[in-house]
C-alpha cells in the first residue's frame, strides 16, 4: 500500500512537471512570436551581439498590414533602433519613384474630389475623369510580376539582409548605395555582388537594395575599401552610415529619372515607320490559324479585291491627298461595310466592362465601345458568324477601379486582365484557333500596353499610347485618335475655326509642364515672339477654357508636345479647330498610319529642332499652308464622335484600320 501511493505521487509530481515545461515552452513561443511584429525595437535588443550573416525577415503579415499602406508615401524612412558597431537591422522599405500621368486640365484635388463622386456614382454620360496622377513606372518591374524589394546592410565584413518578399528564390539587382566606408559594384550581367579591395577605407555600413530575379549573394566582405561602378547602379536610394556614437544618419537620394523625364534613345522617323509598315506586314505570324474557316477565306478574297482595287478619282467624300493610297481605302471600306462581322463578348463586369466614359480625356475608348455594343451593321449574336472579336472593356475604369492610389503597384490591373482573356480562351474556342490574332481591344489610358503585355501580345491593340519603342506594332496595331471630350451629349461642340485670312497667331501652345519636352519648348519660345503665343498652364476656369479654344481657332499652326507619352489630345482638338498641328513627339505612330498620308495636313517635327521652330514655321510658303489647311478641313469628319455614327467618322476610321490590319495580316497557305 505504501509503495502505490508513493508511485502514485512521484506520477503526479512528474506529471505537474510535464505540464509546467508545456507551459513553458508555449508561454516562450507566444513571446517569440509578439517579438516578430512590425515593431522591430523589442527584437533588435535581443541581438546585442550578431557576428554570423544571418537573414532577418519582416512578416508577410505585418508587409501587407494596412498600417504599412498608410505609410507608403514615406518611402525612405528607418526604423529608429538602438544599433551597436556589430549589429544592424534596417526595416524593409518598398522604393518607388513618381510619375505624372493622365490629362493637362484637373489639378491633384479636383481629381480626388472627383475620386470620390465616382465611388458614390457613375453616369454614362461622363464624369470629367482627366487626372494627373503622381506616379513613377518602374520599368524593371514591368516584365515581372513582382513588386517585392530586398534591403541589404554591409557591416563589419557581415551581410545582412533585411525585409523579405513573397518571391526570396528569385533576386535581381536594382540599385546599390554607397556608404562612408566605402562602396560596392553590383555587377549586372553575372548577377553577382562583388568586391575589390584598395588601401584604406573606414569602418561603415553600406546599404544595398536588390529586387526579385537571380542574384547570389557574397556570405561575407573585406572590410577594406570597396569600389562603386555607378554605370551599373540603376537609380538612387538611401545612404545610411553610422557614427562612433552609433547613431543612423540618412541622406534623401537625388529623384530618379524616369523614361518619361528623358528623351528617348531611339528616334523613329516617319520614313523608318513607313519601312517598319512593309516589313511587318511581311513577316506577320498572325497568318497561319490552328484550323480553318470559311472567314479566313472571306478576309483573304477581301485582300484580294484591296490590292486590286480599281483606280478611284476624287469625290465629295473623300480628299485624295488625305491617303496613302485612296482606291484601296475606298474599297477596303466598301468591303468593311458589307463582309465584316464583330462578335462582341459579354462576360466581364460594370464598370471595367460594357460602361463606356464618354466625356474627358480618355473618350475615345468609350464612344467606340458605346457604337460597337448592339451596332446592327456589324455586330452578330453568334461568334461561329465573326471575323472579329471584341474585348469591351476600359482601360480608363480599369485603373480608376483597381489601382490602390500611391501605392506604385499596377499588378493588379495586368493581372485581371490575364484573367479575363483566360476566361474567354476556356470558355469559347476562337482565341485558341488564332492565338488571339483575330480579337481586338480599344484603349486610351497610358498604361494600356503596360496591362496587356504578354497575355493579349497577339490581339489586335488600337491604343492612344502608341509608341514603337513601347511595344506597339505598327502593321498589326492601331493607333487611335485621344479626343478630348467636354460635352458628352454634344461631341461636336464648338467644332471650326477662323478662315486662314484671320489666323493672326503663327503658333500657339499652352499646357501643363508634363515630361522632359514641354518645359523645353517653353524655355526657346515663351515669351520671346509676339506671333508666338507659348504658355505654360493656363488659369483653371471657364474664361480661360474659352480662350484656350479661342487661341486655337485663331492660329495658324497648334503646337502638340508630347508629354508623359508620345500621345497628346492637342492632334485631334487642332483638327477639330481647323489648326494645322505641328507634331513634336519622337516615335509617336499617327492616328490611323497605316492609310492615312499625314504630311497632307500636319507637319511633324523633331524633338532636336524645337530651336529652331520658328525660323522652320516661317519658311513654309504661303501657298503651303494654305494646301495644309485645307487638308486639315478636310480630313475633320474622320476624326469625329457623332451620337449615332456617320459614314467615315472616327467610329468607322478606327474599325476599319482594325479590319484593314487583319486583313493585311492574313496570308494564302
Amino acid at each position: 500500500m505504501d509503495n502505490s501511493i508513493k508511485i502514485s505521487t512521484l506520477l503526479q509530481m512528474e506529471k505537474r512537471r510535464w505540464l509546467f515545461l508545456v507551459g513553458l515552452v508555449a508561454l516562450t513561443h507566444l513571446f517569440c512570436q509578439s517579438l516578430m511584429l512590425p515593431d522591430v525595437n523589442t527584437l533588435l535588443s535581443l541581438f546585442p551581439d550578431t557576428k554570423n550573416n544571418e537573414f532577418v525577415k519582416e512578416s508577410e503579415s505585418s508587409k501587407r498590414s494596412s498600417g504599412d499602406m498608410g505609410i507608403a508615401n514615406d518611402r525612405h524612412k528607418v526604423a529608429n533602433q538602438n544599433l551597436n558597431s556589430e549589429s544592424q537591422l534596417v526595416r524593409k522599405r518598398k522604393i518607388s519613384n513618381s510619375y505624372k500621368v493622365g490629362g493637362d486640365t484637373e489639378n491633384e484635388k479636383e481629381l480626388m474630389e472627383k475620386d470620390q463622386e465616382m465611388k458614390i456614382k457613375l453616369s454614362l454620360d461622363g464624369t470629367d475623369m482627366d487626372d494627373d496622377f503622381d506616379f513613377v513606372e518602374d520599368e524593371t518591374l514591368d516584365d515581372e510580376d513582382i513588386d517585392t524589394e530586398e534591403l541589404f546592410v554591409i557591416h563589419n565584413d557581415k551581410l545582412l539582409q533585411i525585409g523579405g518578399g513573397e518571391s526570396r528564390q528569385n533576386f535581381s539587382l536594382a540599385r546599390v548605395v554607397k556608404g562612408s566606408s566605402g562602396n560596392i559594384i553590383v555587377d549586372a550581367d553575372t548577377r553577382k555582388i562583388d568586391e575589390t579591395t584598395s588601401n584604406g577605407g573606414s569602418n561603415n555600413t553600406s546599404l544595398v537594395l536588390v529586387k526579385p530575379a537571380t542574384v547570389s549573394l557574397n556570405n561575407s566582405f573585406d572590410s577594406k575599401h570597396m569600389e562603386f561602378d555607378a554605370r551599373k547602379a540603376n537609380g538612387s536610394a538611401l545612404d545610411v552610415s553610422f557614427d562612433k556614437s552609433e547613431k543612423v544618419s540618412i541622406s534623401q537620394p537625388a529623384k530618379k529619372k524616369m523614361r518619361c523625364d528623358m528623351p528617348p534613345k531611339t528616334v523613329t522617323t516617319i520614313d523608318e515607320m513607313e519601312r517598319l509598315l512593309i516589313r511587318n506586314r511581311a513577316s506577320s505570324r498572325a497568318s497561319k490559324p490552328r484550323w480553318s474557316s470559311e472567314h479566313d477565306q472571306e478576309i483573304l478574297t477581301a485582300k484580294f479585291g484591296i490590292e486590286n482595287a480599281p483606280a478611284f478619282k476624287n469625290d465629295q467624300e473623300l480628299y485624295a491627298p488625305l491617303f496613302r493610297n485612296i482606291s484601296m481605302f475606298k474599297r477596303s471600306y466598301e468591303l468593311m461595310e458589307r463582309v465584316l462581322k464583330v462578335y462582341v463578348y459579354k462576360e466581364g463586369e460594370k464598370p471595367i466592362f460594357h460602361q463606356p466614359i464618354l466625356k474627358g480625356l480618355y473618350a475615345s475608348e468609350g464612344w467606340f465601345m458605346k457604337l460597337m455594343e448592339g451596332n446592327k451593321n456589324f455586330e452578330v449574336k453568334d461568334p461561329r458568324k465573326a471575323h472579329l472579336f471584341y474585348m469591351p472593356f476600359s482601360s480608363r475604369m480599369l485603373e480608376h477601379s483597381l489601382y490602390v492610389r500611391n501605392s506604385h503597384n499596377r499588378t493588379n490591373l495586368r493581372r485581371y486582365l490575364k484573367n479575363y482573356s483566360e476566361k474567354v480562351a476556356a470558355k469559347y474556342r476562337f482565341w485558341n484557333r488564332t492565338g488571339g490574332a483575330d480579337h481586338f481591344l480599344v484603349a486610351c489610358h497610358d498604361w494600356a500596353p503596360y496591362e496587356t503585355r504578354h497575355h493579349m501580345e497577339h490581339c489586335i491593340k488600337a491604343l492612344c499610347n502608341a509608341d514603337v519603342t513601347t511595344g506597339f506594332k505598327i502593321g498589326r496595331d492601331v493607333s487611335l485618335p485621344e479626343t478630348y471630350i467636354r460635352s458628352a451629349r454634344n461631341p461636336l461642340r464648338d467644332l471650326g475655326g477662323k478662315p486662314p485670312s484671320q489666323r493672326t497667331i503663327l503658333a500657339f501652345y499652352a499646357g501643363n509642364m508634363h515630361g522632359y519636352l514641354r518645359p523645353i519648348l517653353l524655355e526657346f519660345w515663351k515669351d520671346k515672339e509676339s506671333d508666338m503665343k507659348i504658355f505654360g498652364p493656363m488659369p483653371p476656369g471657364v474664361a480661360s477654357k474659352r480662350n484656350y479654344i479661342q487661341h486655337m481657332k485663331s492660329s495658324k499652326y497648334c503646337i502638340c508636345p508630347k508629354g508623359h507619352e508620345v500621345n497628346s489630345p492637342r492632334v485631334v482638338e487642332a483638327i477639330f479647330y481647323e489648326c494645322v498641328p505641328v507634331i513634336i513627339s519622337d516615335n509617336f505612330v499617327p492616328p490611323f498610319f497605316e492609310v492615312l498620308n499625314w504630311d497632307a495636313f500636319s507637319f511633324i517635327l523633331a524633338e532636336k529642332d524645337i530651336p529652331d521652330l520658328k525660323k522652320i514655321l516661317v519658311s513654309i510658303p504661303e501657298n503651303k499652308y494654305l494646301e495644309l489647311q485645307l487638308g486639315v478641313r478636310r480630313v475633320q469628319q474622320h476624326f469625329l464622335w457623332h451620337q449615332k455614327p456617320l459614314k467615315y467618322d472616327l467610329f468607322h476610321m478606327t474599325l476599319h484600320s482594325i479590319w484593314y490590319n487583319r486583313v493585311f495580316q492574313m496570308k494564302l497557305r
